[in-house]
C-alpha cells in the first residue's frame, strides 16, 4: 500500500467507508469524481447510502463530472439521499426521482461546469470524494480512469475524501494532463494547439490539511456492455464515414483527417470502426469518452493519438486494455473536462463532432434531452459544447421510435437543446442531409427526402404545403397548432 498512499501522515487518515461518509452531513454540497461512469467513488456512497437506509435524514446535492455508476447515482437515488444533481446522468433510478419532481436536476454544458464551481456558482462545496489510484507525499492526488470536474472540486472543497481503488492499475499514473484556468479578469489563452500536447501535470494538486479521510477499495467501474451494432447503425455509420471521404476529396477536410469527437453508444462505435476500412491514417481523437472503438483502432494501427477526460472500457473488454495498457498509454491522455470540452479548444483544432438525438426537426432543430418536451432522459452532455464549436457538426438519430410508431424527425421538436445555427449535418438509416447554407425551407425539403422514413414523408410534405399556404410569413413557415399535435 506504500506505492498507493505515499505519505505517512495520510496512513493515519485511512478508515473504514463507515467512518469516512460521517464527514457527509445533511444539507451539504457534495461533488464527486466520475465521468460517463467511469473513475467515480463507489464504497463511501455506498456507506451513505446505507446510513440514509438505516433512518438517518440526509439530503445532499450532488455534483459529478458527468454520469456515474450504481453504486453512486443508483443507490443515493434509491435511498432517497439526493436532493439536487449536477450536470448529466444516465441512471435509472435517478432518472425516474428527476421525472417525479423529487430530485431537482439542472442541465448544464459540461464545459460550464468546471468554471461555475470555481465562480461560486453553486455555493460552497462542502465534500469533495474523489477516486485515485495513488495520492504523493504532499498530497497531490493521481485520478484514476477519469477527471472530469476532479481538479475544480478539490480545488473549491473544505474537506476531500480519497477513494484509493486498488482494482484501478497504478499503471494509469502519468496519463492525466491537469491544467487549470484561472478565474477572469486572469484567464489566458489556452496553450494547447496539439491532440497529443501536454501543458500541465500529472496530478490533482491538494493540500495535506485538506485531506479528512483515506478509504481503501476495490470495487471495479460498473461501465456498460457496447450494445450490439444493428443494421441501422451500420447504415448510418457508413453513411457519415462515406460522408467524411467525400468532404477530404472535395478539399473541404484535410487530407490528414481532422481530429473527431463521437458520442457514446452503438452508432458511435460503428462510425469509428468504419473508418479501420478508410484509407485515413494517424487518427486523431479528440473527445470527452474513450471508448473500445478507440482502442480498436489503435490497434489496428490507425490512430496517432486519442485526447478525452474519460477511459470508459466495456466490462469485456476491461482485461484486454489492462493487459496492453503498457501499449495503450503512449496513445493517450485524459484531461479535465474545462479542457477536452473548451470552445477554444474544439475551435482552434477543427474537430469533427458526431452526437446521438433524440429528435430533431425539418428545419433542423436538435432535441437531446427531453422526450415530448418534458421527460428528462440524460442530460445535454457536452454535446452542445461540441456541436457550436465544431469544424463540422453532424447530429444521428433513427428515423422512427416505439418499433416505427412514431417519426424521429418532426415539424419542431418540443425541446430544443442544439439550433439550427449550430447543425451541420443530420443523418438516419434513410440518408444524410447536408444543411450548411440552405435557407429553412430548403433544409426541410433535404431532410424530408433524405432522412424522414417513407412512412411519414407525405405527411411532413403536406405539413409545409399547409404551413406555407396559411403563413403570413414564408422564411420559416409554421403551424404551430399542428406542429404540437400528439
Amino acid at each position: 500500500m506504500d506505492n498507493r498512499i505515499r505519505s505517512q501522515e495520510l496512513r493515519k487518515k485511512i478508515m473504514s467507508p463507515k467512518e469516512a461518509s460521517q464527514f457527509i452531513k445533511d444539507g451539504m454540497t457534495v461533488g464527486t469524481s466520475g465521468f460517463t461512469p467511469a473513475g467515480y467513488p463507489k464504497a463511501v456512497p455506498l456507506a451513505l447510502a446505507d446510513r440514509a437506509n438505516g433512518g438517518e435524514k440526509i439530503k445532499i446535492n450532488l455534483i459529478t463530472g458527468a454520469s456515474v455508476g450504481e453504486e453512486l447515482d443508483g443507490e443515493l437515488a434509491k435511498a432517497g439521499v439526493i436532493k439536487r444533481r449536477y450536470p448529466y446522468q444516465t441512471n435509472n433510478d435517478m432518472r425516474n426521482g428527476i421525472n417525479s419532481g423529487e430530485i431537482k436536476f439542472s442541465d448544464i454544458h459540461l464545459s460550464h461546469m468546471p468554471r461555475w464551481i470555481k465562480y461560486g456558482f453553486f455555493g460552497n462545496i462542502d465534500v469533495a470524494v474523489i477516486e485515485a489510484v495513488a495520492v504523493n507525499v504532499d498530497g497531490s492526488i493521481i485520478p484514476s480512469t477519469s477527471i472530469g470536474c476532479n481538479n475544480a472540486l478539490v480545488d473549491k472543497a473544505d474537506k476531500v475524501i480519497i477513494e484509493v481503488n486498488t482494482s484501478q492499475p497504478i499503471e494509469l499514473e502519468g496519463i492525466h494532463d491537469i491544467y487549470d484556468i484561472k478565474n477572469p479578469p486572469y484567464t489566458q489563452p489556452i496553450p494547447l494547439t496539439g491532440v497529443e500536447q501536454k501543458i500541465g501535470v500529472p496530478y490533482i494538486k491538494c493540500p495535506l490539511d485538506k485531506i479528512a479521510a483515506i478509504v481503501v477499495t476495490d470495487i471495479k467501474d460498473n461501465t456498460r456492455s457496447v450494445a450490439p451494432i444493428d443494421q441501422d447503425s451500420k447504415k448510418m455509420a457508413a453513411l457519415i464515414v462515406e460522408f467524411i471521404v467525400q468532404e477530404s476529396k472535395k478539399g473541404r477536410i484535410p487530407e490528414k483527417l481532422l481530429p473527431l469527437q463521437s458520442g457514446v453508444g452503438s452508432v458511435a462505435n460503428a462510425i469509428l470502426g468504419g473508418l479501420e476500412e478508410t484509407d485515413f491514417q494517424d487518427l486523431e481523437i479528440y473527445s470527452e469518452v474513450l471508448q473500445d472503438s478507440v482502442f480498436d483502432l489503435i490497434d489496428a494501427g490507425k490512430i496517432k493519438f486519442a485526447s478525452g477526460t474519460s477511459l470508459t472500457i466495456s466490462p469485456e473488454r476491461l482485461e484486454s486494455f489492462y493487459k496492453n495498457l503498457h501499449k495503450y498509454r503512449e496513445k493517450i491522455i485524459l484531461r479535465s473536462e474545462e479542457i477536452s470540452n473548451n470552445p477554444e479548444i474544439i475551435r482552434r483544432l477543427g474537430v469533427i463532432a458526431m452526437n446521438t438525438a433524440i429528435e430533431f426537426d425539418i428545419y433542423g432543430n436538435v432535441n437531446s434531452t427531453n422526450i415530448q418536451g418534458s421527460r428528462m432522459m440524460n442530460g445535454i452532455g457536452g454535446s452542445g459544447d461540441f456541436a457550436r464549436n465544431a469544424y463540422l457538426s453532424i447530429f444521428m438519430t433513427k428515423s422512427t421510435a416505439k418499433g416505427g410508431d412514431i417519426s424521429s424527425i418532426v415539424p419542431f421538436v418540443k425541446h430544443v437543446d442544439h439550433t439550427e445555427h449550430d447543425v451541420h449535418v443530420v443523418v438516419t438509416e434513410q440518408g444524410l442531409a447536408d444543411l450548411r447554407g440552405l435557407s429553412p425551407k430548403e433544409r426541410a425539403e433535404v431532410i424530408i427526402e433524405n432522412c424522414v422514413h417513407p412512412k411519414f414523408k407525405d405527411k411532413l410534405r403536406k405539413y409545409i404545403e399547409s404551413a406555407d399556404k396559411n403563413s403570413k410569413y414564408k422564411h420559416t413557415p409554421h403551424n404551430f397548432e399542428e406542429a404540437f399535435k400528439g
